[in-house]
């Protein structure tokens, strides 16, 4: 069991983000432990041809498919959403002992032939590092990271609701079944891996993480800010109906625009983030999801601040009847 107590302080400054560099790292464990059956099947079934490579290979070495991956190839990220750049530029100024300490640490439970070059000369190892991390990224993670986004944007606008409705004890009730919180503790029924115990006043740092399944939750404590990472809401859909639906029969009734906005709404999507994904004007976007509101295929729902507009079933069933792969309801 796993035991974070809060203070008052740290109460206040609990706070959600999501990190493409998490999700690019959980991932590498995510091809160890999962099979084409899994949730993430289609995702390692289209990834397959081109995941393998010497930067995967030194990845493996760092992230072994069971127990320690080194903290600072995870930094906190500073805000809720941060780019790729930015979680690796973070890592590049990790502090050579801390890499030293870390890489020590992993290479006494997961021996491996590499983590001794790279404890040896910290300074080029975070350059390795980095640069595996990046073309990695490039051909496995970044191609579908707009699903992914959308995914974890979502959860979060979730989560920050159930913390204005209910507080801190809705909140880690419905976060995850191993996770409770009673009074000033936050319990996590996790056989206890941190090495140090959480400092007073530096909150806590909950990471929505896609790769995070099928482990369920992983906990990162000092020296570093107390995070739990965890699956996000509606994890399942993400893989199982995402196609593009600009060259497709539906695209030639409607308008290639129009069956492309249907296409990406598999997840709940505000206008400002569909707008973003499609790489159109919110205004022209907001005529469109009129005319398709009208038409009765997309609908909306308000969701806090924020109005989310999905794919109705009947929107469904029109890109079922133009693509041999069908889709789930969307709603």
């Amino acid at each position: 069991m796993i035991t974070i107590r809060l203070s008052t302080d740290d109460v206040s400054r609990i706070r959600f983000a999501f990190s493409p560099v998490w999700e690019a790292v959980t991932s590498v464990r995510a091809l160890s432990n999962n099979s084409a059956r899994s949730v993430h099947g289609p995702w390692l079934r289209k990834i397959g041809p081109v995941a393998a490579g010497d930067d995967l290979t030194l990845l493996r070495a760092l992230i072994p498919p069971v127990g320690y991956i080194p903290d600072f190839i995870t930094p906190a990220p500073p805000r809720r959403s941060t780019s790729f750049e930015s979680g690796l530029a973070a890592i590049s100024a990790t502090p050579h002992q801390l890499v030293v300490e870390e890489l020590g640490k992993l290479h006494d439970e997961h021996p491996h032939p590499v983590l001794p070059e790279l404890i040896a000369a910290p300074a080029k190892a975070l350059e390795r590092i980095t640069g595996a991390l990046d073309s990695y990224w490039r051909r496995t993670i970044e191609p579908d990271w707009r699903w992914m986004r959308s995914l974890l944007q979502e959860d979060l606008a979730f989560r920050l609701d159930e913390l204005a409705a209910g507080g801190v004890e809705r909140l880690f009730r419905n976060l995850h079944p191993s996770i409770s919180f009673s009074g000033n503790r936050v319990e996590i029924d996790r056989p206890y891996s941190c090495d140090g115990v959480p400092l007073p006043g530096q909150g806590l740092l909950l990471v929505p993480c896609v790769f995070t399944w099928p482990a369920g939750l992983s906990v990162m404590a000092a020296p570093h800010v107390p995070t739990i990472t965890y699956p996000p809401r509606g994890l399942g859909r993400l893989w199982e109906s995402q196609q593009d639906a600009s060259e497709s029969p539906l695209a030639d009734l409607v308008g290639r625009t129009r069956a492309a906005i249907m296409s990406h709404l598999d997840l709940p999507m505000s206008t400002t983030h569909l707008a973003h994904q499609l790489g159109i004007s919110a205004p022209t976007l907001s005529v469109h999801l009129g005319i398709l509101r009208a038409a009765g295929v997309v609908d909306s729902r308000r969701d806090g601040r924020a109005v989310l507009y999905y794919r109705t079933p009947i929107g469904t069933q029109l890109l079922n009847l133009s693509s041999p792969t069908p889709l789930a309801d969307s709603a």
